[in-house]
């Protein structure tokens, strides 16, 4: 058969009257058009009349509107392919997606228009009507819905659920999401898991991602394998909604048939207490209650009772849990664990801090800031002050608010006891009848100390205490220090009265006391958007003539629409429109605070759009650093997204870009943000060396003994060596909690330490972001020991040991022996000795007739001569000679690594970080396993993950990469921390972990005091608090306080 050379005669058929020759002609043109496009475009104008004609069959009808379809697609308008495609009907196979050949493209290239056109007409409907919770019907027509089904039934049967959940995600179709959800169980944690972490990185409309979640907990509810209560309590976090959380637990703890659902509830507890906010732990607080039944059991005889208790003589009773999960959420409960973590796992290197200081001059403030910054972060917790007893001569130079500065600090060094905090801090209180004390500065400091220690856990005595002390205070500095105080304390609680207070100190007009109240203002009602603070605040700051008050109340502003989204929308505009620079920097903060970890496309869009058009520097620089916060559950793409700022003309958009890789790859080793703050090293502007000086130690080290280097730089490097070892190095900088959820506290606190560009003291609010790197073991008897012991047990970190091991400590510098010089040569003896070298060669060379035979004494002769003595420096011989060989110490490394071995046994209250997660195995026989797991991925489980994992070998690279999947996907209820264990063999009896380290801390204390007027620390510690190291035991006397000689 003759090859088709042309479709000009198929065309004419198309002007017979007979249908079925146009039928004819329309089939073969179906089969040609991808051949001859050009030609049967100049006869579409027939070809959509026939589509158009109601006389005609509808076979026919719809052969017709393919061909269209075609022929549009190969002149490119694919919009009008689509009208025609979707008027095609079942002539339109999307089966042929993904096929290969020019009818495969054409349906994908189809389908995936008809699919965005789908997408869009939810998007615009969504668009015309932000501000509303529910929307109208939407009309979308039969024939494109029908595609858009057809595709999701395609997806379904090829295995491709997340892409049909995803499309059912953009188009709004909770009906598709719950049948496909629901309808494959092998599938269904997998795909769950999906879908919060969608709701929570991918739904930008409040109103669905809430429908979406309420549908998840119903489905998460109802698996096959059982509910997954840790999902569906995160699930109620993201929701707002404590009254459904509170009856969870209550369901939970009155099971007393199910041991296991104690442990699951006092899990959830822990969960929550690091998750939610005060005002959500608060309401579940005052709705546990015990239940009816449980309330029943009073009324039992002796008898009856006796036989119950001994039955679950081992399970506590009713209202024990009951106060068990109160005592938990609480939080204090968490702090308390963290604390003695924090103080057993302590590995601060002060010898970092002496050189530092001593490489510093103490006159200046700006180096003593620093320092005293540096100290508090890497004792943050640890309760350490043993670095500034030993320097009290250096701290005595302190003066004006660097002593406000060094005494908040001790505020970050105790954060977290929360008993002792106040007596600890006693000598440098204000005097409560008002007296003079020994300086306004260090009262202050004081003050916001106390806030620290109580950070997000004020209760109302201390709320009360600063409150009284800032109201009774005439001075500035004491109510700036006290405004601080509150807000930290009393943060995201919404106490009206404190916030009242502050109101009050700002409408005094002190600059100094008015910007801590802006700050304290936005922080007491953080997250609320309360319309009443906005309106009170924003009409302040136009009112107002000191930039400091407006620059407090710009930020607290910020603050309150913290994790509002679209509904601080027209806040924004309100900000970014004002002429007032400083007011349009709290703008870009409300949209960093509005949409933190979101990861917006409208929000990242008009940051980078302000980062290149305001006309004020701060603006820009505003704008740059808050994309860390928008992308902090994304952190693989800010360097891509920063990387032509971080080269940009100005130095303040240059700044921006280093801060934003910090907040947002903190923690994560990435190569590619390193790659991009290494040349900000040698930057020829000091403050962009600033904030990101935290790539190495001995850029550290090279920046602060440099005389010649700016002080702005030296600055950076000293909060970059606090900031690398924080928390003795057991901590970590997190904008996430363990579950995935965002972390507000870490959020807050690094937006306040972004503010120490204006305001030093405001850089201690970087220890609120700090998350302890831990996994602590208790067991559901946490009462009946009240945490004075805790059970003993071991897990297995699949890694050799010295990849996450703690970094060697400081060699303290050795005397250098004085060496002889040498003597020196002159430039015409070195020549004539080389002549008679060479020369001395040349005749051997000659003389040279025979070469030795192997067994011949002079070969034997010749090989001794090349052997390497093993004597003083052998090894480098050696070494030197194997890597001429191209060996450069791989053998010595694989041979230590061998020796090493693959798998680390670690402890309960051991430091895990998170890259060492997934790592992390229990043995198949030990007796105590956690209730929930460590990671998502082994969420399945209900267990310890397979020990698949044999030994890391890997290089860096591959240990990011490794922390960089985990921070790409949110775990579901998962993580490390605090995990309630489960007792395999609870009728053996069991080894405990004695809590006992502070103890004998503070025995130590008391003995040093009864032999000398100093206070001794006990390994480096001192103010202990024995109700703080979780003990029963005798209380020994507080030590006293040091004296800081301030003003002498």
């Amino acid at each position: 058969m003759a090859a088709v050379t042309s479709a000009s005669g198929i065309l004419t058929l198309l002007d017979e009257d007979q249908i079925e020759l146009k039928t004819y002609a329309l089939e073969q043109l179906d089969k040609l058009v991808y051949e001859f496009w050009a030609e049967v475009a100049d006869g579409i104008s027939k070809i959509e009349v026939m589509y158009e004609d109601e006389s005609l069959p509808a076979t026919t009808r719809s052969l017709a509107a393919l061909v269209a379809s075609k022929v549009y697609y190969h002149l490119g308008d694919i919009n009008e392919s689509l009208q025609f495609a979707l008027g095609a009907g079942d002539r339109f196979d999307v089966e042929r997606v993904g096929t290969l050949g020019t009818d495969g493209e054409f349906v994908e290239t189809v389908v995936s228009e008809c699919i965005d056109a789908y997408v869009a007409l939810f998007t615009a409907h969504e668009s015309a009507s932000p501000s509303s919770d529910t929307l109208p019907p939407i009309q979308v027509d039969k024939r494109m819905s029908n595609i858009v089904e057809r595709m999701f039934t395609r997806c379904v049967n090829a295995g491709e659920y997340r892409q049909a959940l995803g499309i059912a995600l953009e188009s709004r179709r909770l009906d598709i999401i719950e049948s496909i959800a629901s309808r494959h169980s092998s599938k269904e944690n997998d795909l769950l898991g999906y879908l919060l972490e969608a709701s929570l990185t991918s739904i930008t409309r409040i109103s669905f991602r809430n429908d979406l979640l309420r549908l998840l907990v119903r489905l998460l509810g109802s698996q096959r394998t059982g509910p997954d209560y840790f999902s569906i309590t995160q699930c109620y976090v993201y929701l707002d909604d404590p009254q459904p959380a509170s009856e969870l637990l209550n369901e939970l703890l009155s099971d007393d048939k199910n041991p296991e659902k104690l442990l699951i509830a006092l899990q959830i507890c822990f969960d929550l207490a690091e998750t939610a906010t005060q005002e959500f732990l608060e309401v579940i607080r005052s709705k546990l209650v015990a239940s009816s039944a449980q309330q029943n059991s009073s009324t039992k005889t002796e008898g009856e009772m006796a036989v119950d208790a001994g039955q679950a003589s081992n399970q506590p009773s009713p209202n024990t849990r009951i106060e068990q999960a109160r005592r938990i959420l609480s939080g204090e409960e968490t702090i308390k664990l963290y604390l003695e973590f924090l103080y057993r796992n302590n590995h601060a290197d002060l010898l970092i801090l002496k050189q530092t200081k001593d490489a510093l001059d103490a006159r200046s403030s700006l180096y003593h800031n620093a320092v005293s910054f540096a100290n508090a972060f890497a004792n943050a917790g640890t309760t350490s002050d043993k670095f500034l007893r030993d320097n009290l001569d250096w701290l005595s130079k302190a003066s004006n608010w660097s002593k406000f500065s060094a005494t908040a600090g001790l505020g970050v060094i105790h954060r977290g006891n929360l008993t002792q905090g106040m007596e600890i801090l006693q000598p440098y209180l204000p005097s409560p009848q008002g007296g003079p004390g020994s300086s306004f500065y260090s009262e202050g400091g004081s003050l916001f100390a106390l806030g620290l220690i109580n950070a997000n856990h004020g209760g109302s005595s201390v709320l009360g205490y600063i409150s009284n002390v800032m109201k009774s205070s005439s001075s500035d500095i004491i109510e700036h220090g006290a405004a601080l105080g509150l807000g930290v304390a009393g943060m995201s609680s919404g106490n009206e009265e404190v916030y009242d207070d502050l109101r009050d100190v700002l409408y005094h007009d002190s600059a100094i006391a008015g910007e801590a109240a802006g700050y304290a203002m936005g922080l007491i009602m953080l997250g609320s958007g309360s319309s009443k603070a906005l309106d009170e605040m924003l009409q302040y700051a136009h009112e107002t003539q000191h930039e400091k008050i407006i620059r407090g109340l710009a930020v607290g502003i910020s603050l309150l629409f913290y994790g509002k989204e679209q509904a601080a929308d027209g806040t924004i505009e309100i900000l970014t429109a004002d002429k007032d620079p400083i007011l349009r920097y709290g703008g870009i903060y409300t949209i960093a605070m509005a949409y933190a970890g979101t990861g917006n496309n409208k929000a990242i869009r008009r940051l980078l759009h302000v980062a290149v058009s305001d006309v004020n520097d701060d603006v820009r620089r505003a704008a740059v650093t808050s994309l860390g916060f928008l992308l902090f559950r994304n952190p693989s793409q800010v360097p891509r997204v920063v990387q032509l700022l971080s080269e940009s003309y100005n130095p303040n958009v240059r700044y921006g870009a280093a801060l934003a890789l910090g907040i947002a790859c903190a923690g994560t080793g990435m190569e590619e943000a390193i790659s991009l703050l290494e040349p900000m090293t040698k930057d020829t502007v000091d403050y962009v060396l600033n904030p990101k000086a935290s790539v190495v130690r001995k850029i550290f080290e090279k920046i602060i003994s440099d005389k010649h280097e700016d002080a702005m730089a030296k600055f950076g490097a000293t909060l970059a060596q606090g900031i690398i070892d924080a928390g003795g190095r057991n901590v970590t900088v997190s904008m996430r909690s363990k579950n995935g959820s965002n972390n507000m506290t870490a959020i807050v606190g690094m937006a306040l330490f972004n503010q120490f560009w204006y305001w030093f003291p405001m850089a201690h609010s970087l220890a609120l972001a700090f998350t302890p790197t831990a996994i602590i073991g208790v067991d559901q008897n946490l009462q009946v020991r009240v945490l004075s012991i805790m059970p003993k047990f071991e897990f297995c970190s699949n890694a050799r040991p010295s990849l996450f091991a703690y970094q060697p400590a400081t060699a303290p510098p050795t005397a250098e022996k004085v060496e002889k010089v040498a003597t020196a040569v002159l430039s015409t003896t070195a020549k004539v000795k080389a002549r008679e070298k060479t020369k001395k060669e040349r005749l051997n060379t000659e003389d040279m007739e025979v070469t030795p035979a192997p067994d011949s004494p002079s070969a034997h002769h010749a090989s001794d001569a090349m052997k390497i003595d093993d004597g003083p420096g052998a090894e480098s011989m050696k070494t030197g000679v194997e890597g001429s060989k191209g060996e450069t110490g791989g053998t010595k490394t694989t041979k230590r690594r061998k020796e090493e071995g693959g798998i680390d046994k670690l402890s309960n209250l051991s430091r895990v970080t998170a890259t060492q997660l997934p790592y992390i195995t229990f043995p198949e026989d030990s007796r105590y396993v956690p209730v929930r797991p460590l990671l998502a991925s082994s969420a399945t489980q209900k267990s310890s993950p397979p020990h698949s994992k044999v030994g890391l070998t890997g290089s860096s690279t591959s240990v990011a990469q490794a922390i960089l999947s985990q921070a790409d996907s949110i775990a579901t209820g998962a993580g490390g921390g605090i995990l309630v264990m489960r007792d395999r063999r609870p009728e053996e009896a069991a080894e405990f972990l004695e809590m006992s380290s502070l103890k004998n801390a503070a025995n130590d204390a008391t003995a040093a005091n009864n032999q000398t007027n100093l206070p001794a620390t006990g390994h480096g510690h001192a103010d202990l608090d024995p109700d703080r190291a979780l003990l029963n035991g005798p209380i020994a006397d507080l030590p006293p306080s040091f004296e800081y000689n301030f003003d002498s």
